[in-house]
This record gives C-alpha cells, structure tokens and sequence, in this order.
C-alpha cells in the first residue's frame, strides 16, 4: 500500500534517476527487483521509497564527489585560474579519501543558466550518481540562488561543499553581483567580446569606485 502522499514517478523519470535504461526497468519490475504500482487510471507508476532504496543498496561506502570549477573569462583560464581551482578541490577530495567521479569547468558567467557542466553536473545528481558536489565558493556555482540549489541538491541526498569558504562584507558582495549582472547584461546586448560591452562594464565598475569607494 502507497501513501497517498508519497510521491510516485513515471518509467522514464525513475530511470532516469536510478541512471539506467527504461528496458533495464522494465526487467527489475518482471523480476521483482523493483515495485511499481497503478494509478487511478491505470498507468504504471514508481514510487519514491523504492527508487530511495535501491539508491541505498547501491551507494558505496567511499564518498563520492564530482568536482566543479568556473572562471568567468577565457583569459582567466588562459592565466590558470581555472587550472588552480581543479587542482586544489582536488588536493582537498584526495585528503578525505573522496571517489572522485568527474571534474567539470565551465567558461562564463555565474549567471548564465545553460552552462555545459552545469547541465552535467544536474543529470549526475538527480541520477544519484554523487553524494557530494565540491566547488571552491559558493559564487563558482551560482551567482544567485545558491540556496535553491542547495536545497534541491539535498532532495536527492546530495551536498554541496564550499572547500574555501570566503568571508566577504555585505558592501562586497552587493558590488560583486552588480558586476556580474552588467557584464551578463552588456554580453546579451552588445555581444561579449564586443568593444561596447567591455566599455559598458568599465563604466558601471568606476561609478561603484566614485559612489561606494570600493576597488572592483
């Protein structure tokens, strides 16, 4: 018996985070390996604590991460910021015994959603694959809504570790988010490797020097 407020998902969802093929599925159910059940209107349905248990059976002892960096410019990677931050989450993994699964980067703004390895690092989650998501500051994975992303990472038993967490002033990080935000802006508009962008972006970071005195 299922309870009725237990949430239940289709063959292709729980397939999908279980990280196997719908065939695959369609042989645990004949099997009996999993259980599945019918709805009101007859269609097959998976419900929650089955994909949570065959999640547990399945997760090793060693803690697994996946290790995710970003810089916000090609010549930020070019200058081996990027290179720095993998290989310093991957000092801080290998120090805690750590299985790590894969390492991401990404090349661009916190605040663009349709990131590469950002993506990835979204279907290694939701599939269970991962216990613990790494990155060096929260800023790296998100510019804003960290929170959300946090909470929903914790739905599929997933953490996000902040290796180097910094302590920045309120100030600081108000004009962190409004740089980020022009340059997304000025990028959408003007094209990022544009003159008009680039000018743009100077001219909001000497008004924040002028206006707040703080160095950008």
């Amino acid at each position: 018996m299922v309870p009725k407020t237990e949430k239940l998902y289709t063959p292709s969802e729980a397939a999908r985070i279980l990280g196997i093929s719908i065939s695959t599925l369609r042989r645990w159910e004949r099997e009996g390996k999993i259980r599945t059940v019918r709805t009101a209107g007859g269609h097959r349905r998976i419900p929650e604590s089955e994909i949570r248990r065959i999640l547990g059976q399945r997760k090793p002892t060693a803690t697994r991460c996946v290790i995710y960096a970003r810089v916000s410019s090609q010549k930020q990677a070019e200058n081996g910021d990027l290179d720095r931050q993998v290989a310093a989450l991957r000092k801080y993994a290998e120090q805690r015994a750590w299985i790590i699964v894969d390492v991401l980067t990404d090349i661009g703004s916190g605040l663009r959603e349709g990131r590469r390895g950002l993506k990835k690092l979204f279907d290694y989650v939701t599939s269970g694959k991962v216990d613990v998501v790494l990155i060096t500051h929260r800023d790296r994975l998100t510019r804003f809504g960290f929170g959300y992303l946090k909470y929903f990472f914790r739905y599929f038993d997933v953490e996000v570790v902040e290796a180097f967490k910094e302590e920045k002033s309120p100030l600081e990080e108000l004009v962190e988010d409004l740089v980020s935000i022009a340059v997304s802006f000025a990028g959408r508009i003007y094209g990022m490797r544009s003159h008009r962008a680039k000018r743009f972006v100077e001219d909001i970071k000497n008004r924040l020097r002028s206006d707040l005195g703080v160095e950008v």
